[in-house]
């Protein structure tokens, strides 16, 4: 898949409806607990934190942690934002895109540079950061639930890195790329 296809489809994702809804924008989200549950609860982050783990296992190098831990430090950047009620456009589409070009990515075995790599994680990271902290209550509990959701993306991320790690050592990388088609699928699903 050429660059220029990559960039009309993502082109084209943009104008889907932001339809992953895992967030029902309630504001009620409050303590460690339901911040640790969310990620885990919603098909579009578990997929997404599982995709952030298998395609750092297949960068390997430097990116096999600078991937994930940037998606941890700019999601936990973003919880602050919808906390603060900052305004950002598209957070459930910007979701969905991230699971489709992640999956992408994977199935694709693209290589990216990690620079690349850990700007694309940080978009992405952005949304979906973005969306938990909208979701909270400003009040003591708001680091809880901050905490809890990081500690859960960053155990998804460990999840998918150690199953990518596990396949590449047993010389099974094309399950890894089979891994980012089902991705896609999935988020194709969450799409309609």
């Amino acid at each position: 898949m050429s660059k220029n296809v990559i960039v009309k489809l993502v082109g084209l994702l943009l104008l889907l409806p932001g339809m992953a809804m895992a967030h029902t924008g309630h504001h009620g989200a409050t303590g460690f607990l339901q911040g640790f549950s969310h990620p885990m609860g919603g098909l579009d982050h578990l997929l997404a934190m599982l995709a952030v783990g298998l395609w750092a296992s297949q960068l390997g190098g430097r990116a096999l942690w600078a991937v994930p831990c940037t998606f941890v430090a700019v999601m936990m950047f973003g919880s602050v934002l919808g906390l603060s009620a900052i305004h950002i456009p598209f957070i459930e589409t910007g979701i969905l895109v991230s699971i489709l070009v992640l999956g992408t990515l994977i199935a694709g075995a693209f290589k990216v540079p990690a620079v690349y790599s850990v700007a694309t994680v940080a978009l992405f990271a952005l949304f979906h950061g973005h969306a938990h902290g909208a979701e909270m209550h400003i009040n003591n509990s708001a680091i809880a639930y901050i905490v809890g959701f990081s500690l859960a993306t960053a155990i998804l991320h460990v999840a998918g890195m150690g199953l990518g790690v596990v396949m590449n050592k047993i010389n099974l990388e094309k399950v890894n790329r089979f891994a980012g088609v089902a991705i896609v699928i999935s988020g194709l699903f969450l799409a309609v």
